[in-house]
Parts: C-alpha cells; sequence; structure tokens
C-alpha cells in the first residue's frame, strides 16, 4: 500500500507530464513551477509536521515506547491520555495509531501480548512518518531526472526550453529541503529519547537516580560469592588490583548490561526505520550514552589496570555499536568516531589513560593531532591524567605547560 508521501506524488507529477505533453514551453514552465511549489512547500509541511507528532507519540514512558516502568505501562498511559481524547486529522490518525481505533475499556481488557502487538503497530506508523520524508526526498530526486529526460526527448534546444529545464531543477532544492527536514526529525527524536538515554546510563554504572544494585557484585555486575547479597547503591569504579580485575574478566560488567537496555529502546524502532534514519538515530543515542559516560568516568580514580578494563568496555560500546550499524561507511572505528564525537572522545579518554608513562602523553597527542582526531584540550588531558593513581598530578602539570593549539 503506498504511503501517504507516494499518493501525494503522483497528483504533481501528472500534471506536470500532462503539461510537457502540450510541447509549449510557457506551459510546461508553470507546470514545473507549481510541482515545485506543491512539494517544496504544502508536502513538505505537511510531512514534517506529522514527523514531529511521531516524535512526541514515541517519547519512551509516555508514548509508545518503553520507560523506566516498561512497557506495558507505557502502553497504557499513552492509550489513556492521547487515544481516547478524539483528535481528528492527521493528528488522530497518529493518535490512534497504538489504539487501532479500541475505545479504553476495550483496551483494560486487553492481555499482555495484545497491548505489545497493538504497541508495535503503533510504532510502525510513528516510524512511518519518519520514513516518509526520506522516500519523497527519493522520489523527487528521480522525478527530476525523468522531467529532464522529457525535456531531452521532446523539446528542441533554446531559451525557452533552457527556461523550463531550470524549472525543473528546482525540484533540486526541494529534494535538499526534504533531506534536511528528515535530519531535525531524527534529531528532535533523539532529544525526546535522551532523558531515557541517561535513566539508562545512570542505572547502569550506579550513579545518583539509578536503581540500586546488589553490593556484591563487581562494576555493577553479580559475582560468584558465598555471602548474601545486601542491597545498596554502588558507582563505577576502575580504582583496580590485581583480584579486582580478575573479578571484572568474569563479569558481564555494566556496559554489557547497558546495550541490553539501550537494545530494548531501540530495537521496535530498528525494525521499522529506512536503513539510514536507523543509523541516524542510534548515532545520536551514542552520542548521549558517551556524553553521560564520560561524565561518570570523571569521577573514578583509575589503576592502570582499571585504564585497561576502561579500554576494553568502550571497545565493547564501539562494537555493539557497529554490529547495529547498517551503513558498511560506519564499520571502522575511525569513521564512527567521525560520525559520532562524544564517542570519538570517550576513546580518546581511553588511550590517554593507558599510557604507561606520562612521558609517552605529548607523542600520543602530537600523533593524534596530527592524523586529525584529537579533540580533547589540554585542560581536559591534565584533569583525566590526575584521575591515575600512580601518576604525580605536579608532574602532570608540569609536563603539559603548552600552548593549547
Amino acid at each position: 500500500k503506498p504511503t501517504p508521501g507516494e499518493e501525494s506524488l503522483s497528483p504533481p507529477r501528472r500534471s506536470t507530464l500532462r503539461a510537457f505533453a502540450t510541447g509549449h514551453t510557457g506551459t510546461a514552465s508553470a507546470a514545473a513551477n507549481v510541482c515545485v511549489d506543491v512539494l517544496g512547500r504544502v508536502l513538505l509541511e505537511v510531512l514534517a509536521r506529522r514527523a514531529e507528532l511521531g516524535a512526541s507519540l514515541l517519547r519512551p514512558g509516555e508514548g509508545l515506547l518503553a520507560g523506566q516502568s516498561g512497557l506495558g505501562h507505557a502502553a497504557l498511559s499513552f492509550a489513556k491520555s492521547t487515544a481516547g481524547k478524539g483528535f481528528r486529522g492527521v493528528q488522530g490518525a497518529a493518535a490512534r495509531a497504538g489504539a487501532g481505533g479500541k475505545v479504553l475499556g476495550e483496551i483494560n481488557d486487553e492481555t499482555e501480548e495484545q497491548m505489545r502487538m497493538r504497541t508495535s503497530i503503533g510504532v510502525a506508523r510513528a516510524a512511518a512518518n519518519f520514513n516518509d520524508l526520506e522516500v519523497v526526498a527519493e522520489y523527487t530526486k528521480r522525478l527530476e531526472g525523468n522531467f529532464l529526460k522529457e525535456i531531452d526527448a521532446g523539446y528542441p534546444r533554446g531559451h525557452d526550453t533552457e527556461q523550463l529545464r531550470m524549472c525543473i531543477k528546482g525540484l533540486g532544492g526541494v529534494v535538499e529541503s526534504f533531506s534536511n527536514a528528515s535530519e531535525r526529525a531524527i534529531e528532535r527524536l533523539v532529544s525526546t529519547m535522551l532523558p531515557r538515554v541517561r535513566q539508562i546510563v545512570n542505572e547502569a554504572v550506579g550513579n545518583e537516580g539509578g536503581s540500586a544494585i546488589p553490593a556484591a557484585s563487581f562494576m555493577g555486575s553479580p559475582v560468584l560469592s558465598g555471602a548474601t547479597s545486601t542491597v545498596s547503591s554502588t558507582r563505577l569504579d576502575y580504582d583496580l588490583d590485581d583480584r579486582a580485575f580478575e573479578l571484572a574478566q568474569l563479569s558481564e560488567g555494566y556496559v554489557g548490561r547497558m546495550c541490553s537496555s539501550l537494545d530494548e529502546l531501540i530495537e521496535p524502532l530498528g525494525a521499522h526505520f529506512l536503513p539510514k534514519l536507523s543509523d541516524a538515530l542510534l548515532i545520536g543515542i551514542l552520542g548521549g550514552v558517551s556524553t553521560r559516560l564520560e561524565a561518570a568516568i570523571r569521577k573514578s580514580k583509575f589503576t592502570p589496570l582499571g585504564a585497561i578494563s576502561l579500554d576494553s568496555d568502550v571497545r565493547y560500546l564501539m562494537n555493539f555499536a557497529k554490529d547495529r550499524l547498517d551503513s558498511p561507511e560506519l564499520k571502522s572505528n575511525v569513521t564512527l568516531c567521525k560520525a559520532c564525537l562524544p564517542l570519538a572522545r570517550l576513546n580518546q579518554i581511553s588511550l590517554l589513560l593507558n599510557v604507561d608513562d606520562l612521558e609517552d602523553v605529548l607523542d600520543l597527542i602530537s600523533v593524534s593531532k596530527r592524523k586529525g582526531n584529537w579533540d580533547l584540550k589540554l585542560d581536559d588531558a591534565k584533569t583525566l591524567l590526575s584521575l591515575r593513581v600512580d601518576f604525580e598530578g605536579s608532574k602532570v602539570n608540569d609536563l603539559l605547560q603548552m600552548d593549547d593549539e
């Protein structure tokens, strides 16, 4: 079944081709201008609003995606707050996306499996609102090419024909407008999801606001212990001795648990988004995760073994991303870091904290800057190196007394 975006493209295409068939350049130029205006102004505005509404409907915990309290509560809350309010038009269609047209009494009687199915359909429809922007951009690009071929085949060379050609090339600007609108829509969706993402990271690393985890655990993961566990709050910690480091190798670690929660959040959308949009969403989410992890890392102390553990955790996060990204261009660490600057900073922090000796720091920074993949300022480097328990703060300051380029 054609999407609303595809259905909206058909009338301007047919009317423009009919104008072309007259062989009159003035008529064809006028029709082309109308086509550009309809697509680039009217349809763009409608689809952008649909995508904006889709982002609000996908807000975790309040819409169709699971929040901290789980999917069932989120879906029921969505049904009560929007599906029964009688919205009309585009808003009504989107609001009823998760409700399937049911009244609230019927929703309350649903089984958990029925609610999951209804919610999944709602997520698919909301995702289609984002996909439409990309579909229309691609269709408009092809439409421009087809119109130009029609001109080459049916009109003689001359000033009037060149004017007609310029009118058709206005569709190139329309393609760019739809692509920009698509990018803004994904950015808006990422913004609505970031509060839940921050909760997930906080819960994994044990920051304030996170859930309590067993005290008989290491780095947020259960380990074998003969003693009875008591529940308390723990924090991310890389101040590891030999025994703690060995335990870290046996446990899943906070990053594994965090990535599992991220999967639960993102997977429903990834199944319905176009690959390009799915990648953009994941990159945006990774940015939020990396920023929050950097803040948590700055609160920890590091032994050399702790730095090695951090390197392993950063690699785990990057592999998690690469396994789920569709674009081959994002499958390498270099291109992934260029696409996600907060993740690049996290990788640089890991490299910095893993130097064997302070004398190696300047070489690391110099070589990385020449390669164009170093964003940490000297003040950041000083602060981070001071987290290493085996590096003296005075020696760190003396070493990095240079101009910040």
